[in-house]
């Protein structure tokens, strides 16, 4: 496929056959921004300790629900809460999300099915009878805070 003809693929596998073959890196500047990023955010683990701090305990990473691959940031087992904090560019923020400027059609591919995966693992979470908060990663640490303490308090309180 001709990622600069601006093709996308149309059904659920072909997605996944374009996503398991990614362009080559850019150059070797890009290579080395994809070699460093992590799986878990410095703001996630801020969120993490700030909650913990105020005496709230939790698993993170924790599949709640089983045969679904999602694993929430942070899991709140006895409210049945599940909190990710998302990354603006992975996630697509409306505020601050960025399109790649090489391979772009290759990027549009995998961010769309970031958000889309998103959605699905949220149903599943609802279906199974979790609430899920998604944060995201810009926000201020007290407004994140802030969202979770209410949301624990709103389960815990039913």
């Amino acid at each position: 496929m001709d990622w600069n003809e601006g093709q996308y693929p149309e059904d659920e596998r072909s997605v996944g056959q374009v996503l398991r073959d990614p362009p080559p890196p850019s150059s070797p500047r890009a290579r080395n921004v994809m070699l460093g990023n992590r799986s878990e955010s410095e703001r996630e683990r801020e969120l993490r300790s700030a909650l913990h701090r105020r005496g709230h305990r939790f698993r993170k990473h924790y599949a709640p629900v089983t045969g679904l691959r999602c694993r929430p940031d942070i899991v709140f087992l006895s409210a049945r809460l599940a909190v990710f904090v998302d990354g603006c560019f992975w996630h697509r923020c409306p505020m601050h999300g960025t399109e790649a400027k090489a391979n772009g059609a290759w990027w549009r591919v995998k961010l769309d099915s970031n958000v889309a995966r998103d959605r699905r693992n949220d149903a599943a979470l609802a279906r199974a009878g979790w609430r899920t908060i998604r944060l995201w990663a810009h926000e201020p640490l007290e407004v994140m805070i802030a969202s979770v303490e209410r949301a624990v308090f709103e389960r815990t309180s039913e």
